[in-house]
């Protein structure tokens, strides 16, 4: 009985966590139990604090976007996605205003 009553307060718990380590300015962050979607402006300087590691986009060319993830730069295509740091980066999308990372643990 015990355990029925704690897993919906730990699953609360967890996703606060998760929801709390999630933000940056100059860039939008929509964070759940399952990681974090990063939406960076493409130009620009922006860096965000998401899952206890620090990202950000250092540039665009082609069709690889160059990220550097908890002090790791790492290449990423579009649609790919990489192991950097125990967590898995992943580049969405990218326009000419905006660059889509999602960040797993």
């Amino acid at each position: 009985m015990t355990r029925r009553a704690t897993a919906p307060v730990l699953t609360a718990l967890i996703a606060l966590v998760f929801v709390a380590g999630c933000g940056g300015e100059g860039s939008q962050t929509d964070c759940g139990l399952d990681g974090c979607t990063i939406t960076f402006p493409r130009s620009g300087a922006a860096a965000v604090s998401v899952l206890g590691i620090e990202a950000r986009v250092v540039g665009v060319e082609g069709g690889t976007a160059q990220l550097e993830v908890a002090g790791q730069q790492i290449a990423v295509p579009v649609g790919g996605e990489t192991q950097a740091e125990g967590f898995t980066v992943g580049v969405e999308r990218v326009t000419d205003a905006e660059v889509v990372v999602r960040v797993r643990p």
